[in-house]
């Protein structure tokens, strides 16, 4: 079977019926909430910080603050304390951040998002995180990942996310291709993954839900989200066109008169401080010379022209477009 990565496809245009590409209506519901974008920047600590979030939450943009080297259970806590518009942390399936998830079921703190991210979210450890987040958190839009084949989103879904996120080995700091030889390109992986029931065999519409997936991994342009719609995504998230924004929380790095980001992987020994177990590396990216907020606009000027090349007046209309295949 041929695999497709974002770079392997283009799409067709169908009839315009906008008048201005500002029509265009970027915006996406998750778990009940409205936010200006279907994107992410994702939840590393090369790309997101406490500041970042924060700003994300008061301007309606989708975020989840990263789990590495910081107090999850206190970043939740002070998000309570202020109030913010929305609270989205991560944790993993370590027995520290399941303590973290009964303390806040008794403790009654608010969290409207979180996300358990792991590098292999089809596993026995993610089974049982998710059951006990799921009885103790009810009202918790629960995101989980990653998986990189149909049976895993089924898994995740019926264990209790809400959301399930797709991609393995794809990003750019990622070496787990590399160091295991387990991947599946991005829009191949999404085609496989989106459109799922939460129950197989025959049903009567109406009877089964889809399961939402988020699209992880891959993405170095609006265009591949465009295509991550397309293939079936609800949602994308992406690292590297965030990290290298110059407020981002990624290390500065002069070089020659240029500026840098460093880039680096979940996996990798700058975030694990530790030489065991590496599946990431640190990547220099290009300073895009844009603040987050500045980057954010220009990715809904895209979509907005996406949509517009589409023939539709929103997001869902990515979803009908045909694509081809390039040789």
């Amino acid at each position: 079977m041929k695999s497709l990565k974002y770079s392997d496809v283009c799409l067709v245009p169908k009839y315009g019926v906008c008048r201005s590409r500002s029509e265009c209506d970027t915006s996406a519901i998750i778990g009940g909430k409205k936010f200006k974008l279907p994107v992410i920047p994702a939840n590393m600590k090369s790309v997101v910080n406490v500041d970042l979030c924060r700003w994300l939450s008061e301007n309606d943009f989708f975020y989840s603050m990263h789990r590495f080297d910081i107090d999850v259970q206190h970043f939740i806590e002070d998000c309570n304390r202020y109030n913010w518009k929305t609270i989205s942390a991560s944790v993993g399936t370590n027995p520290t951040h399941k303590n973290i998830i009964s303390n806040l079921r008794s403790s009654g703190a608010r969290i409207d998002f979180l996300t358990i991210d792991i590098a292999h979210g089809y596993s026995l450890n993610m089974k049982e995180m998710l059951k006990h987040t799921r009885k103790a958190l009810p009202n918790t839009c629960i995101i989980a990942g990653n998986v990189s084949c149909p049976d895993g989103v089924r898994s995740l879904y019926k264990w209790g996310a809400d959301y399930v996120k797709v991609g393995i080995g794809q990003g750019s700091p990622c070496t787990t291709k590399d160091k295991t030889g387990f991947t599946m390109p991005m829009f191949t992986c999404i085609n496989l993954c989106s459109g799922l029931l939460e129950t197989e065999g025959d049903f009567i519409e109406g009877e089964a839900k889809r399961i939402p997936i988020i699209a992880d991994g891959g993405i170095s342009c609006v265009g591949d989200m465009a295509k991550a719609l397309r293939a079936g995504a609800d949602l994308c998230m992406a690292g590297g066109i965030f990290a290298s924004c110059i407020d981002s929380a990624s290390p500065t790095i002069e070089i020659d008169g240029s500026t840098f980001k460093g880039y680096f992987g979940s996996a990798s020994y700058e975030n694990k401080q530790a030489m065991t177990h590496i599946e990431g590396k640190l990547n220099r990216l290009v300073s895009n010379g844009m603040t987050f907020a500045q980057k954010l606009q220009e990715i809904t000027e895209d979509l907005q022209s996406s949509i517009s090349y589409s023939g539709g007046l929103d997001i869902s209309s990515l979803k009908e477009v045909d694509y081809y295949e390039l040789k």
